[in-house]
């Protein structure tokens, strides 16, 4: 006998608040992002914050997918619009400033970035991938008033609240930078998306699950997880080769994910639960690669153990 889902935030019988049950709701069409590389750095790059990047973070600035950086932002914005619209004809776009870190500029270099999406009428949203160490007050109050003509989301990349983490990754800021962000975000009208690594170097399941639980108690609107990849040519990657650390396999990625979407509140929207690791350039783990299998693992298994996002918090 078919067990009925017992999730409310679903109409495709998923067991989690996915991303495109959001956005079917929220603007009532198809909506997809278009990743754009708009050509800014990072502080921990330039000596800022630090030198080298996150041990785990390319040449690319985790932009591998974004736009083509020979291309000025309105090409690089119509090319991603015409390749997606080859699969949804009709589709709206939401801009997707996703190599580096899309606020590290002044505030007159981030206006000449956003405003003409925000005049655009094919966008209905901006995504700006950031940090929490570069969201200064006025820039905050100028994405805020953007808020009135479109819907803004900021993506922090955290990766793990565990600060001893965050220094051996080499991520350049602490978990209480993170919390100040948030907290200045909160109320804006600016909507926050919170990025997570799982199989960080040494994490262990225990503290990637109360990653996702410290996230859930925040006013975060939506959380995206994925698991490492170990890409050639990283600082992570010549420290695996001297020092190799465990890497998760398939089944034990599923059963972290499930646990972690138990103690993640219903509402918050889940954006990804999977990622893109270049296939010539991916050392581990190769599983990744087939997205779709990962996907539907974790949906098999929640079903087998008929659990869904947020149970573990309705007997708290």
């Amino acid at each position: 006998m078919k067990v009925k889902n017992p999730f409310l935030y679903s109409n495709d019988n998923k067991r989690y608040h996915t991303w495109n049950y959001y956005l079917k709701n929220r603007f009532h069409e198809k909506v997809f992002k278009v990743p754009l590389n708009a050509n800014f750095s990072c502080p921990n790059r330039d000596g800022t914050a630090g030198y080298g990047g996150c041990t785990f973070c390319g040449s690319m600035g985790s932009g591998e997918c974004a736009g083509d950086i020979q291309d000025d932002m309105r090409t690089q914005f119509e090319k991603g619009l015409q390749m997606m619209r080859k699969k949804w004809p009709h589709g709206k776009a939401i801009a997707y400033f996703q190599a580096y870190t899309n606020t590290y500029a002044d505030l007159d270099t981030l206006k000449a970035h956003f405003d003409p999406f925000i005049e655009n009428e094919e966008v209905l949203a901006l995504a700006i991938a950031t940090r929490a160490d570069c969201l200064e007050d006025e820039k905050i109050a100028y994405l805020s008033s953007l808020t009135k003509k479109k819907e803004i989301w900021i993506e922090l990349g955290l990766q793990s609240i565990h600060n001893e983490t965050a220094k051996r990754i080499n991520r350049g800021h602490t978990f209480e930078t993170f919390l100040d962000c948030v907290h200045r975000l909160q109320n804006t009208g600016i909507k926050i998306c919170v990025h997570l690594i799982n199989n960080l170097p040494y994490e262990t399941q225990e503290m990637m699950i109360a990653s996702a639980k410290k996230i859930g108690e925040l006013p975060v609107h939506a959380i995206k997880i994925h698991m490492l990849h170990l890409m050639e040519k990283t600082t992570m990657a010549f420290e695996y080769q001297q020092h190799p650390f465990p890497i998760m396999d398939r089944d034990t990625y599923v059963d972290t994910i499930i646990k972690q979407l138990e103690v993640l509140p219903k509402e918050m929207i889940i954006q990804r639960l999977t990622g893109d690791g270049i296939k010539e350039h991916l050392i581990a783990p190769l599983w990744t690669l087939k997205k779709v299998v990962v996907l539907n693992e974790i949906d098999k298994e929640l079903a087998r153990r008929n659990t869904w996002q947020g149970k573990a918090l309705v007997s708290l």
